[in-house]
């Protein structure tokens, strides 16, 4: 069976493949490259594809299709764009960015707390603040989109006292979460939390829920944080939010155009941090166990792990 691997490290993924496979009985044959030019060549007798959407987006189009194709991204939203096939096994990465995405999102709620930013500007004006720090003890936390990630980043939260909260695309009984409603209770949820966190995948129905309306309902004290997808939010409803003191901050990881054109109005605008989408990147070891774990799954004819129901999108 032959293997494409589509990635800027596809190497890297090859000697952990290899190392993974060494006592299989029917070992894999692995061909790689990141070259959009090479790639046709090697993927025509390929059945399984593992790598980068952006990079396998273009074969699809090009007429090629594998039997499964891991992605090495937990959003496929390049490989769901009209015209391309959907006859095939597509799977997306699940499991694996947990505890890094819970890193990223309590590094910057620990950093508002504690007003880093303000003292390290203070300390460029050699100006001592004397302003005490907050705790993140008893804030109210709402994560928005409550599966894989999002209930991996509440685990992690959960020991540092705050109350949380989720939505996610029904009301569900779901530790350690207090709550989680529908997606239809985003609003009344959102007026009531310290900070919101988005994770939700990109789909027709997550486009432009953070617009004015919903940001008018927050406290002026609330902190939006969005990793998961730039469409959900409403570029220009999110800057007037902070340009006029309804939102306090917004670290912002994910935009609707990236990378992010000269002149956008997130550069400039007040209180906003941009990460540049570095929240949780794919870590080859543990994405290479999940592969090595579909590929039994697929072989033996069972469902993968982060299998995508097309019409869902997810």
């Amino acid at each position: 069976m032959r293997v494409l691997i589509a990635e800027n490290s596809h190497a890297n993924y090859a000697e952990l493949l290899k190392s993974a496979l060494s006592a299989s009985s029917q070992p894999l044959e692995l061909v790689g490259s990141n070259d959009p030019q090479g790639l046709p060549a090697l993927a025509a007798d390929c059945q399984i594809w593992l790598g980068q959407p952006d990079l396998l987006t273009g074969l699809l189009r090009e007429g090629l299709k594998p039997q499964w194709l891991q992605s090495t991204w937990a959003g496929i939203t390049p490989l769901l764009a009209d015209g391309l096939p959907r006859d095939y096994l597509l799977s997306r990465a699940v499991g694996i960015f947990g505890q890094v995405m819970a890193e990223y999102v309590l590094c910057h709620m620990l950093a508002h707390e504690r007003q880093v930013f303000a003292q390290q500007a203070a300390q460029a004006e050699q100006h001592w603040r004397g302003e005490l720090p907050h705790s993140l003890a008893g804030r109210r936390v709402l994560v928005v989109g409550c599966g894989d990630i999002g209930h991996s980043v509440a685990q992690f939260l959960a020991p540092f006292a705050v109350e949380l909260f989720g939505i996610a695309s029904q009301a569900r009984e779901q530790a350690p979460f207090i709550e989680v409603a529908a997606i239809s209770e985003l609003a009344r949820m959102a007026a009531q939390a310290d900070y919101l966190i988005n994770l939700l995948p990109d789909t027709p129905a997550t486009h432009d829920i953070y617009d004015a309306k919903l940001f008018a309902q927050l406290k002026p004290s609330a902190v939006f944080i969005n990793a998961g997808r730039g469409a959900a939010v409403v570029d220009t409803a999110l800057v007037n939010a902070l340009q006029t003191e309804q939102l306090a901050a917004a670290v912002i990881d994910v935009c609707r155009v990236e990378p992010l054109p000269a002149g956008h109005m997130f550069w400039t605008a007040p209180r906003l941090l941009l990460t540049g989408h570095s929240s949780a990147p794919t870590q080859p070891a543990l994405m290479a166990e999940l592969f090595v774990s579909n590929l039994q799954r697929f072989k033996a004819g069972q469902r993968l792990q982060g299998q995508v129901d097309f019409p869902r999108g997810y």
